[in-house]
């Protein structure tokens, strides 16, 4: 028993040594979160905190989303720990795979991963050993024993698990496998605004960018005596009917966290000041209408 408790401390200096996953909390640093307060950078206080927005995008970011349970933890040293914030410990953490929710990826019943923590009141690394979280990473190689060595999405990427965190990034995951999943908008190309033949009447049309050039456009009608009604189009063909997306859905979420607070002036096409107003109010009625796009453990993916 001694032996082996030896080599397989032996094992894991040795993959610390050559950097296991010293790259994932390296790397993490650049995804950033909203805070590096301690208080608020517990697995549960951001599972707590996390928002809609939050988890696509932790979820976009990743190609595994693994429900663990920790089994050891050990705390680098210091020399080991570059760019470690003041108030955490960086934990070289192995774990059972309890359920892959998503992913492609083969990574076994054991995986290694490095995580930073905030430290106790006492100034003490937290024992995480039996806690079950929520990991949001990529597979990078394979560790001692050929457990799965996973880098983390960010400093945010290992959540609390609970059954009611599952029951919300499921419907996500879901949303973002899907065939028909709506592009990523990083931009607008053009808008117009066309005044009816009656008092109060106007249709503006609003062109969408997306990352793979595909087409997106914003519709806003407004007719006498009624409210304007928006909707969004996501294909070649502009449907008038078309409907605006449901709160807290992969669509919504591809216009609120994506979208310029305002219309881009280079963007209308209008010439006459009365149609560029229109266009620009009718965008800000679209907005509006959105709502912001919350984030309290991520910062928006970088266009």
């Amino acid at each position: 028993m001694f032996t082996h408790k030896i080599m397989r401390l032996a094992a894991l200096l040795a993959a610390l040594a050559v950097g296991v996953a010293s790259p994932p909390a390296v790397r993490a640093q650049n995804v950033g979160e909203t805070t590096r307060s301690a208080a608020l950078a517990t697995p549960d206080a951001l599972a707590g905190r996390a928002t809609f927005a939050d988890l696509v995008t932790l979820a976009e970011r990743s190609g595994l989303v693994v429900r663990v349970q920790i089994r050891r933890q050990v705390t680098l040293e210091p020399e080991r720990a570059p760019g470690l914030d003041a108030g955490f410990a960086r934990l070289y953490v192995e774990a059972d795979t309890l359920a892959l929710i998503a992913g492609g990826s083969t990574i076994g019943e054991s995986l290694v991963y490095l995580v930073d923590v905030p430290l106790t009141p006492k100034g003490k690394a937290p024992k995480l050993k039996n806690r079950e979280m929520l990991l949001f990473a990529n597979l990078s190689g394979r560790g001692p024993g050929g457990a799965a060595q996973l880098q983390l999405a960010g400093p945010s990427a290992q959540l609390a698990y609970s059954p009611a965190l599952e029951q919300r990034i499921r419907p996500i995951l879901t949303s973002l496998f899907a065939p028909d999943k709506p592009p990523v908008i990083t931009g607008i190309r053009d808008a117009l605004a066309v005044p009816g033949s009656l008092v109060g009447e106007s249709e503006t049309q609003i062109f969408l960018a997306t990352q793979d050039r595909s087409p997106a456009s914003l519709t806003v009608l407004r007719r006498p005596g009624q409210p304007p009604a928006w909707g969004v189009s996501w294909g070649e063909i502009i449907d008038s009917s078309a409907r605006a997306p449901e709160f807290e859905t992969l669509r919504w979420y591809r216009l609120a966290c994506a979208l310029p607070e305002s219309l881009p002036s280079s963007a209308n096409l209008a010439r006459d000041p009365a149609a560029r107003q229109l266009a620009a109010s009718d965008y800000a009625y679209v907005i509006n209408a959105l709502g912001p796009c919350a984030r309290a453990i991520t910062r928006a993916p970088a266009r």
